[in-house]
């Protein structure tokens, strides 16, 4: 959700990977579904596992309660973004999440902006 998201509203103006340390086989149905009631469809993404290569390629790297298992390596920013796991929740718990999500890349756009003005937001 947070790589739609960015993708979005940096108007692809951003270079935007998004992996996981465990990803699942196949997106979740409902993140689907609230994605798309959004105008934001996931057709063409599948689950990655994540490389190290591009962490360590990254300006800025989102961690969604990865712990020990993700590297840190030096000059790359991390941020770790404490949020709910969409699985197996209903679809009201998960827009609950996409919302808070959309905040946290909202904030962030912002925040790269003021650091690196004529970013677009």
């Amino acid at each position: 959700m947070a790589a739609a998201f960015l993708r979005y509203h940096s108007a692809s103006h951003i270079t935007v990977l998004s992996a996981g340390s465990a990803p699942a086989n196949t997106i979740n149905p409902v993140v689907i579904e609230v994605l798309a009631e959004r105008g934001l469809g996931l057709e063409t993404e599948q689950p990655m596992l994540l490389d190290n290569e591009a962490v360590q390629a990254a300006d800025v790297c989102i961690t969604m309660g990865c712990g020990d298992v993700c590297t840190v390596y030096p000059g790359t920013t991390y941020l770790d973004w404490e949020l709910d796991d969409p699985s197996d929740r209903d679809i009201v718990a998960v827009r609950e999440i996409r919302d808070a999500i959309e905040k946290l890349v909202l904030t962030l756009l912002d925040d790269m902006t003021e650091r690196h003005p004529g970013t677009p937001s």
